[in-house]
């Protein structure tokens, strides 16, 4: 697909830039081999490609799942105001 000045200048417009009148041949260039790519990778057959979410099949590295912090509940629940059967009580805000 070839792009002429005046397409660029209306893309220019719609999208906010200011694009320089010397140097509208050279972007139209540029975006018309863009779209020209897109063409030939919208040609090709994929109905027998799976998608795929990454394209290297790698595992995630997880780190090891250990407690690292002691319990503090009964701590932090003396703190509060109001506890009943290990809830923190609070007042109500919706009716």
């Amino acid at each position: 697909m070839s792009l002429t000045s005046e397409q660029v200048n209306k893309i220019a417009h719609l999208a906010r830039l200011g694009i320089d009148a010397s140097d509208v041949d050279a972007y139209a260039r540029d975006l018309s081999g863009i779209l020209d790519l897109v063409a030939q990778l919208d040609a090709q057959q994929t109905d027998q490609v799976l998608p795929m979410a990454h394209p290297l099949d790698q595992a995630q590295r997880l780190r090891a799942d250990v407690v690292t912090e002691e319990d503090q509940r009964e701590l932090f629940q003396a703190l509060a105001p109001q506890v009943e059967e290990g809830l923190y009580l609070v007042p109500k805000v919706i009716e």
